[in-house]
């Protein structure tokens, strides 16, 4: 799974770090046969000249850093490789290694098309905010049938970087019980006993770990299914610790989201990481260390629980993966990942993205509409429990439901680019009462429709619902949902106890998906003078912890491309 090594090179003058964590040094490289043959000063130019060398490329490296290929823990990359398998923008942003089939999704068994059911497109559609004919086309091209065919199959790919998969809970519920039977019903002994099998086999060809999902938000696409969640959900505690078990034996990694609105059965399910009360130590790595603004909480709980976890009592191998960037997510309209935790916004999601009446007869409900505006207000105003976490900065939302938080970036009417949603509310309010005037003639007129869909109201769950019926998708406004404080941010990224990771790259493309996560956290390093430090942790540190040869500059060892 890697790709072919270029011409021999000698790389000259440059600044190494080599990924152990200790201080930079100058010196040239010498790679030759696809593996670093020499480092060090002044490395003697006339070996160039010799017949196995002829032809070797000199690099000169002054004033530049090299290291090893960064790796990116959390991509959705294995779908984007059935396409155009160099992953260019991984590339382009010094990724070298990247672990896929996260979340519980994957590839390992194909298409896994049975009984007139596309599992791929049902899982990937909403999950992972793919569009339906991208999965389609990609479900077309997996012909594989099992865990083995899939790794042959990426050795015949010509990759940029290396792709490291992981077995997907999802999928692999899917082989054993088909996807109805796996979002409708426990699994029996012999379907669980068939589980552990196929995960056993998988193990034994060489996967980096398994995946699960038990965020709260994350359901299929394809009807009858759009309100039902991906199957990896309804696996019970009792299934999961069996499979992990196999995990554990093989010293292999779990990759785990977790069922954020439990926090016990947060605190359960990660336990299995416990080496004292499992026999020994499981790696586990998780979803995500970020600060939500809506709930300044979740941070604090995500250090004591890495803490503890990771504690001599509980001795566990427990990684939280940080987001090294403001967790920006962009919406058309009323699409948007963050939306799938809230049941009335999670209607505008059902249907297909190019189903506009679809969505419009849902804004036009008024029972629905009753549903949203009781959400929007909830906790605004008066004494209540769901005030008192408002203040708190305790809600039980990622998304922000204040107004100036929402940026627009384009839109019907050119002058809304640029404007926060509560500065154009209270224009659309002020152009109403008559205290104000339209920019254009086409906020005008856009103006005038929201007046007639808003039917005399003048609130904003009332604009909004205009707003999003009018629009649809020809609106883009994107909200920073979490890591808004730098200082957070820098401190999440350095702790040990953390992982820089959580960029999911490869999906979300119109909604996040942050390519150059692991970019941004050298930024962060060289204004911290932490720059050694931060690339272990951005190639030896996660290499070592998922049993991977890389994250190295050392002699024998392959070179910083693969």
């Amino acid at each position: 799974m890697t790709a072919s090594p270029p011409p021999h090179l000698l790389i000259r003058g440059a600044r190494i770090y080599d990924g152990t964590g200790g201080p930079s040094f100058i010196a040239d490289v010498r790679v030759a046969g696809g593996v670093i043959t020499e480092i060090g000063p002044d490395l003697a130019a006339p070996d160039l000249a010799a017949p196995d060398d002829m032809g070797a490329t000199i690099i000169e490296a002054q004033g530049r850093w090299l290291m090893p290929g960064l790796l990116d823990i959390h991509t959705h990359f294995d779908l984007e490789a059935e396409i155009a398998p160099a992953l260019p923008e991984a590339v382009r942003h010094g990724t070298t290694t990247v672990v896929v089939a996260n979340c519980s999704l994957g590839l390992a068994y194909g298409h896994q098309r049975r009984d007139g059911q596309d599992p791929v497109v049902d899982c990937f559609a909403r999950v992972e905010n793919i569009p339906k004919p991208i999965l389609k086309a990609v479900a077309d091209k997996a012909i594989w049938q099992t865990s083995a065919d899939y790794l042959a199959h990426l050795e015949q790919l010509p990759l940029g970087p290396n792709m490291v998969p992981l077995l997907p809970h999802s999928m692999l519920r899917i082989e054993v019980m088909g996807l109805h039977n796996s979002i409708s019903r426990d699994p029996d002994d012999a379907e669980i006993a068939k589980m552990e099998a196929l995960l056993q086999k998988a193990m034994a060809e060489g996967y980096a770990g398994f995946s699960t999902d038990a965020l709260p938000f994350h359901y299929l696409a394809n009807r009858p299914h759009e309100r039902s969640r991906i199957p990896a959900q309804y696996g019970r505690f009792a299934e999961l610790r069996r499979l992990t078990d196999i995990v554990r034996a093989h010293q292999r990694v779990w990759q785990a989201t977790p069922p954020k609105d439990r926090p016990l059965e947060v605190l359960r399910t990660f336990f299995l990481s416990s080496g004292r009360f499992y026999g020994k130590p499981l790696k586990l790595t998780a979803v995500a260390a970020i600060d939500v603004a809506s709930n300044k909480g979740l941070v604090v709980l995500a250090r004591l629980m890495a803490r503890l976890l990771n504690s001599r009592f509980v001795r566990g191998s427990f990684r939280m993966q940080a987001l090294a960037a403001p967790f920006r997510v962009w919406a058309e309209g009323p699409l948007t990942p963050l939306a799938e935790e809230i049941p009335s916004l999670r209607r505008l999601n059902e249907p297909d993205l190019d189903d506009r009446a679809a969505r419009r007869a849902i804004l036009a409900d008024p029972h629905w509409q009753a549903e949203f505006r009781a959400m929007w207000r909830a906790g605004k105003s008066g004494v209540s429990f769901a005030r008192l976490k408002r203040i708190l900065r305790r809600e039980d939302y990622a998304i922000s439901r204040n107004l100036a938080d929402m940026e627009i970036d384009y839109a019907p009417v050119a002058e809304w680019a640029g404007r926060d949603m509560g500065s154009l509310y209270r224009h659309w309010r002020a152009v109403g009462a008559g205290e104000d005037q339209a920019r254009s003639e086409a906020e005008a007129e856009a103006f005038t429709a929201l007046d007639d869909l808003a039917s005399g109201a003048r609130d904003e769950a009332a604009f909004l619902i205009a707003l999003l019926a009018h629009c649809d998708t020809d609106l883009c406004w994107s909200i920073v949902s979490a890591n808004r404080d730098p200082k957070v941010v820098r401190d999440l990224v350095m702790d040990p106890l953390f992982l820089p990771g959580f960029n999911d790259s490869g999906a979300h493309l119109t909604n996040m998906a942050f390519y150059d996560g692991n970019l941004r956290a050298l930024k962060i390093a060289q204004a911290e003078n932490a720059v050694a430090y931060t690339v272990a942790r951005l190639t030896r540190e996660p290499a070592d912890f998922f049993g991977i040869d890389a994250g190295r500059l050392e002699k024998a060892r392959a070179p910083i491309w693969c």
